[in-house]
């Protein structure tokens, strides 16, 4: 049975009581993503149809200031990434709708970014060319947008590789690449589908750390996928579990605040719990 909260996004308000002039304030609760009864079905490879997402139904609290991190767990080919691609704007409902504040999404825009597993730079452009291209389209002077991208840089600590091309860059320097490229553009949503997926255990735990980093320096909410319990757990505020394809959300969890964010903490007695949880939602018959 699906766990599942829909709420509407309101705004503060001051009225006076009746009886007296006494103004009363209203703390309402604004909605920064609402995805309400999403399905999803595609025309497939063979022309068949394909169910990838039925009737899933989330909200994420706008909280300023907060940088947040929502993951969505669930095994390989369960329309994980279908419902970030509905978010991106990149595959539309077949049913239902995803509005960002109050403005239903018609397609991509710039309040989200989306990173993907395979790395995506331009072979032809260097690290801070890339990482500049989207303020380029948009006009964006070129000192200031140097500037700007330079500055990004630095936060993933690539700064000292501006001048390099991809092909001369590790994969996680590729991922560093791609996450900055979006981060200048400073969307709303960061939507990430398994952007970590390819590289190697050290490296890995490296990306983790740096998007922990990202998070609560550029207040961010970045919702993620993926099928890895022990990166859900690391990562995740929240985690969405979901069922095999088509795609329904099975349970809601939130994950506590780790202290230590070193990689003694994957051992420790609190993580090894939340890990037993969600494997035994994740796997339940």
């Amino acid at each position: 049975m699906s766990e599942q909260s829909v709420s509407t996004a309101k705004q503060d308000k001051s009225e006076p009581s009746a009886g007296n002039n006494i103004a009363v304030t209203v703390h309402k609760t604004a909605i920064k993503l609402h995805v309400e009864d999403l399905h999803v079905t595609y025309r497939g490879r063979r022309g068949e149809d394909v169910e990838a997402v039925r009737a899933v139904s989330f909200d994420i609290i706008d909280k300023p200031g907060v940088g947040e991190i929502v993951v969505f767990l669930g095994p390989s080919g369960c329309g994980k990434s279908t419902i970030l691609k509905a978010v991106a704007g990149l595959l539309p409902p077949t049913k239902g709708r995803v509005l960002i504040g109050d403005h239903e999404v018609n397609g991509p825009g710039r309040d989200r970014g989306m990173v993907f597993q395979q790395y995506t730079s331009f072979s032809w452009l260097t690290v801070v060319e890339n990482v500049e291209y989207g303020l380029r389209l948009h006009g964006v002077g070129a000192s200031e947008r140097r500037a700007r991208a330079m500055e990004i840089l630095k936060h993933v600590g690539l700064d000292q590789f501006a001048s390099k091309y991809p092909k001369e860059l590790s994969g996680g320097m590729k991922q560093r690449v791609a996450i900055a490229r979006t981060l200048i553009n400073k969307p709303k949503l960061l939507l990430m589908d398994e952007p970590f997926g390819a590289l190697d255990p050290q490296t890995r735990w490296e990306m983790q750390g740096m998007l922990i980093d990202i998070s609560h320096r550029e207040d961010n909410t970045i919702l993620f996928v993926t099928h890895d319990v022990a990166e859900a757990v690391y990562l995740a505020d929240t985690v969405y579990v979901l069922s095999r394809r088509p795609a329904q959300i099975l349970h809601r969890i939130d994950v506590p605040t780790f202290a230590d964010r070193t990689h003694k903490v994957k051992a420790s007695p609190e993580f090894r719990q939340c890990e037993e949880q969600l494997l035994s939602l994740l796997y339940a018959k």
